[in-house]
């Protein structure tokens, strides 16, 4: 689909603001949260083409049958087998290194759900692969999504994931499922 298309979709269509607060390199994790619902993988579609980036996106591997895996597929869904994810972090560590242009979107949460903690893969991955880790949202309440800001992880991923928590708090946004967005100090 096109970029333009894509755009007017996204903006005209669906009332969306686009934001683009920061420049994303040829490699690199996408944050997506709040993810409260499966319109979340719809939207970041739109708006990656919108900016003109191609991603890839880690999905169950259950929504993958007939007819619509091969949908997600040319989306850009990646099929993720949650039982054993020591070999999907290892798979997606060895795409970046034999890629020039890889960009994955991750929902720290693992789920649309309202889970008490995030996952912290996204870290592992992006520490393994020497990747920067961007901050992306959709906010459902004011139909905004973008990529506000790059992370720099440390060693420390408990800390750091506090830190990128505090960080979407402050931007008072809401998923499209209200209460399925948790913090760590609210649970």
């Amino acid at each position: 689909m096109g970029q333009k298309f894509s755009r007017f979709l996204l903006t005209k269509v669906m009332k969306w603001e686009i934001v683009k607060d920061c420049e994303i390199e040829s490699k690199g994790i996408v944050l997506g949260v709040p993810h409260t619902s499966i319109w979340d993988f719809i939207i970041t579609y739109f708006y990656c083409n919108a900016i003109g980036e191609k991603v890839k996106v880690m999905i169950k591997k259950e929504l993958f049958f007939w007819p619509l895996g091969p949908i997600i597929k040319a989306l850009g869904g990646i099929p993720i087998d949650r039982k054993h994810s020591t070999g999907v972090v290892k798979q997606v560590i060895d795409q970046f290194k034999s890629s020039d242009k890889f960009l994955l979107c991750i929902a720290p949460e693992g789920t649309r759900k309202p889970v008490k903690r995030w996952k912290t893969g996204f870290h592992s991955i992006a520490k393994a692969a020497e990747v920067p880790v961007y901050l992306g949202f959709f906010d459902w309440k004011n139909k905004r999504i973008g990529v506000s800001r790059t992370f720099e992880i440390s060693d420390n991923p408990k800390a750091d994931l506090l830190e990128i928590q505090r960080y979407y708090k402050s931007l008072n946004m809401d998923g499209k499922h209200k209460g399925h967005y948790l913090f760590m100090d609210e649970v």
